[in-house]
């Protein structure tokens, strides 16, 4: 009861307070006694109305917090079952961690579709997810079940997403965020999500030469070599051939700590808690260190993750909010597409332009983005021929070169025409770019991606640019109507031709049907003349 009669006393002299100001009370006049608290009976029924409304609505709504955070489990048993709630806006959680930090739930995308993924709940950032490329229905047909494995069904996308896992007794997210089945009694790790990551690494988190973070929009992947980690473009190809790889970034481990011993296994990766990203072998010794700016200080929560611009980048939990700590690519000129496609990326931060120098730039790229990859790009631009001209146009830009060149393979020519001309008639080719002062001719078998812009103007550029739709209508347009007049110039002609023929004909048939003029005439002149000449005598 004492509480509460405390609890009263600062709620009466909290209203005493604001009824003082109101009155022009000087508050250094304002003091707290027994005498203070002799109010009349209203002001005293007032208060204690004041209080039966706001207790109910503070009670209830604490209430409510601790139940629904209590009627989230911190492990799952065989035979549970969950489908996402309509009404649910954001996140619908079914497994928490034993902190409360992270939970597995259904988090809704594009307003009617899901990904069964793990949040960092302070932040509602996603940590992994399930299915990223093959969303399922937010709807009561789409089903999370445990029963020895973990599975998600949609019939409606005809989704199946499992960890394919048997024996399973028990689901648990541990409070590093990784989700883990085991058996019981031993408490065997059958499957963990640490193994799969998406796009982000976590703090402690193992990342070996048999993963890949992909960016979000799937167009970017970090992996590791034998003794390095690189940043890859990836580029789409025909369908059933595997994805085409474009080193743009790269890091060879220094070995100042440890060296990597030959046969002695891969290397892996891991965020560590000192604020570093490290690369291992065999010892707890790093091979290599990136350092993060929070390096050998006391910090919360560590991740790194590969970002829609193709950058890695390193937070940390600051408590409110999630702060920049790192950054493989500080140049922005230096990341795989900062202006698109056929742009030209101008270094020191001064923006971009496209490749053309007449096209107005737009974010996304240039030429509207003619260049996107799809399963038919090296049939495209042959697709009137290995040398028509029908499907692609020629750009040449003077004062450029490729991005991180020291990364791309090379041939060396003695011309710019030379080099032009291993790519005119190439199908797999969309560009090439030429060094005048080293004869180095870099080969571009992808479409023409960000481009880097130089002083330099002995480094040329060669590009095919794909016709847009419209001007590929433009085309047919014009073919069709030379064709049309072709046709009917070459009917007039056929007619004309048939017509005068016909008359030829016709008279012809005249001559030969008809008296001959020619002779009865003759006979008929000469007999008269005899007769003439006859009387005469």
């Amino acid at each position: 009861m004492k509480p509460f009669l405390l609890f009263l006393n600062i709620y009466i002299y909290i209203y005493i307070y604001i009824h003082n100001l109101i009155n022009n009370v000087s508050v250094s006049k304002l003091s707290y006694s027994t005498s203070t608290l002799n109010m009349s009976t209203t002001h005293y029924f007032q208060i204690l109305l004041i209080l039966h409304l706001s207790f109910p609505i503070n009670f209830t709504s604490s209430s409510s917090s601790s139940s629904s955070s209590s009627s989230t489990p911190q492990h799952l048993h065989r035979g549970f079952s969950s489908s996402p709630f309509s009404k649910t806006t954001s996140f619908q959680p079914f497994l928490i961690d034993p902190t409360g930090n992270f939970s597995l739930g259904f988090l809704r995308q594009n307003h009617n579709h899901l990904v069964l993924a793990i949040i960092h709940v302070a932040s509602s950032e996603p940590f992994w997810f399930a299915n990223p490329t093959h969303l399922a229905s937010w709807s009561d047909t789409t089903h999370v079940s445990f029963n020895g494995s973990l599975v998600l069904s949609d019939p409606t996308t005809n989704l199946f997403w499992s960890t394919a896992t048997n024996g399973g007794d028990t689901l648990l997210l541990l409070n590093t965020s990784n989700l883990v089945i085991i058996t019981q009694p031993n408490g065997t790790h059958l499957w963990q999500s640490f193994d799969i990551p998406t796009n982000t690494l976590v703090q402690d988190q193992n990342f070996t030469t048999t993963m890949a973070l992909i960016s979000p929009n799937g167009l970017y992947s970090l992996r590791l070599g034998n003794n390095f980690m690189s940043l890859y473009a990836n580029h789409a190809v025909k369908s059933g051939k595997p994805l085409k790889q474009l080193m743009y970034w790269k890091r060879t481990a220094l070995q100042t700590k440890a060296e990597i011993q030959q046969g002695q296994g891969p290397i892996y990766a891991r965020v560590n808690s000192a604020g570093y990203l490290g690369m291992y072998q065999t010892s707890s010794k790093p091979v290599d260190v990136q350092k993060f700016n929070t390096f050998q200080q006391t910090s919360s929560f560590l991740m790194v993750r590969v970002e829609p611009d193709g950058n890695l980048r390193g937070y940390y939990w600051s408590g409110f909010s999630w702060v920049l700590n790192y950054e493989a690519i500080s140049e922005t000129c230096n990341l795989p597409s900062p202006c698109g496609s056929y742009g030209l990326c101008i270094p020191g931060g001064s923006g971009c332009e496209c490749l053309d120098n007449r096209t107005r730039f737009k974010p996304g790229g240039c030429f509207g983005g003619n260049n996107d990859d799809n399963d038919n790009d090296n049939e495209y631009l042959c697709m009137k021929g290995i040398s028509s001209r029908n499907s692609y146009f020629v750009l040449r830009r003077s004062g450029v070169e490729p991005p991180n060149k020291e990364l791309l393979g090379y041939l060396t020519t003695s011309s710019l025409e030379e080099c032009e001309s291993l790519c005119e008639k190439n199908c797999s080719c969309w560009g090439a770019l030429y060094n005048n002062g080293t004869g180095f001719c870099y080969v571009l078998d992808h479409p023409v991606q960000t481009m880097l812009r130089t002083g330099d103007g002995s480094k040329v550029g060669y590009f095919k640019v794909r016709k847009s739709k419209e001007e590929k209508n433009r085309v047919q347009i014009k073919v069709a109507v030379v064709v049309t007049v072709g046709v009917i110039i070459g009917g007039i002609w056929i007619w004309i031709w048939i017509w005068m023929r016909w008359k030829r004909r016709k008279g012809v048939l005249k001559e030969e049907n008809g008296a001959s003029p020619g002779p009865y005439k003759n006979l008929e002149s000469a007999s008269f003349r005899s007769i003439e000449m006859c009387n005469g005598q």
